[in-house]
């Protein structure tokens, strides 16, 4: 039996997530699939429409056979960071092969590129293009000499670069990509997530687009912004939450007097340096409050929270969870640090979205689906 890893967020499930997985089940019949899954802020700081127990429930419908929560200390991150936990998850739970979706769906040339970074000299080249001034995408697309823009392929990449930098027995595999992420206009019947969060703000119906429209959230974005305010004025050191990196506390703090919302405010403290997604993520968690030094104590997932599974998932789990190296929980007690922070995220979503995301937390009750 092929064990097969997916690593997503669900911002929110479309036709597009529903390919991937048939396309497993199509290629590897037999297959058993494992599905790191991103909770309520993600990877590019956004929240999500979806709740994370709708998620779960979703994934399990689409025939995922074991869903365990990626936490937001990794979930929230760089691609570098966010890939490396969710591939050392997967790899503790044993599986053989990650699929991921392409747009390039080149994957030795992907793995190409995933040498490169993980060659002695390539930090180094990256520092000498950082400091002229620009972001770190763009200088580590000078540093490979290749451009490269396509969200999922740098997120390929950095999954390989996981692979090889753990030296993991995991085989990784493409399917091609059938729509453009940046692409916010398309009205085909498969179109990107940010395309369908772009109608959801423009009040154009997704049922079209998506077979769980009635279940995604409306993000008050307006109180949203409203408490990464009160949390930037209210707060005497913001240098000590993750991201909040050379001097950008001051700029903060300067610019958040004069911002009418969220994407005012990146848009006044971003630069070439700084990249619209990273200033999203360190507004992200500021308002968590996730910090440095708490960071620095993560740098490796401490458990795996076990949040859904069904029949084949069941016995698979009791015929590995002895040997695993990392505990395998159903419920997790804010003993854990990782837990405090995903238990603050629940809160916040819950007042953005006024729902109850909380007593999914707390409850610490995988689904089932048998």
């Amino acid at each position: 039996m092929d064990i097969i890893g997916i690593i997503c967020e669900y911002n929110p499930f479309h036709h597009g997530h529903a390919y991937h997985i048939e396309k497993v089940k199509e290629i590897y019949p037999n297959s058993l699939i494992i599905l790191v899954l991103n909770g309520y802020f993600l990877q590019r700081g956004e929240a999500s429409i979806l709740t994370k127990e709708k998620k779960v429930a979703i994934a399990l419908n689409e025939k995922v056979d074991i869903v365990i929560e990626h936490p937001f200390v990794f979930g929230s991150n760089s691609a570098d960071i966010f890939a490396e936990s969710a591939i050392t998850l997967l790899n503790h739970l044993k599986i053989d092969k990650l699929i991921f979706g392409s747009e390039g769906n080149d994957l030795k040339l992907l793995t190409k590129m995933a040498k490169t970074q993980l060659e002695n000299d390539f930090q180094a080249k990256i520092k000498f293009h950082l400091a002229n001034g620009i972001n770190y995408p763009t200088a580590l697309n000078k540093a490979i000499g290749i451009p490269l823009d396509k969200p999922n392929d740098l997120l390929g990449i950095a999954y390989i670069k996981a692979i090889l930098k753990n030296n993991f027995s995991i085989t990784p595999i493409t399917i091609q990509r059938t729509n453009d992420h940046h692409d916010n206009i398309s009205n085909e019947r498969v179109v990107s997530g940010s395309n369908i969060r772009e109608k959801l703000r423009n009040n154009i119906n997704i049922h079209k687009f998506t077979n769980y429209a009635d279940q995604v959230n409306i993000i008050n974005e307006d109180l949203l912004f409203n408490l990464i305010k009160s949390k930037i004025i209210t707060d005497n050191d913001l240098s000590k939450y993750l991201t909040v990196d050379e001097g950008l506390e001051h700029k903060l703090k300067k610019e958040i007097i004069h911002a009418s919302n969220t994407q005012d405010l990146i848009n006044r403290i971003k630069s070439k340096r700084y990249t619209y997604n990273r200033l999203n993520r360190m507004l992200t968690h500021i308002l968590i409050g996730l910090t440095k030094e708490d960071k620095l104590k993560l740098k490796t997932p401490e458990y795996i929270k076990l949040l859904g599974f069904n029949n084949r998932g069941k016995e698979y789990i009791n015929q590995i969870r002895k040997t695993l190296e990392i505990p395998l929980k159903r419920k997790i007690t804010d003993n854990y640090l990782a837990q405090k922070y995903e238990l603050k995220a629940a809160l916040i979503y819950d007042i953005i979205t006024n729902g109850n995301a909380i007593d999914f937390e707390l409850t610490n009750k995988p689904i089932y689906f048998e």
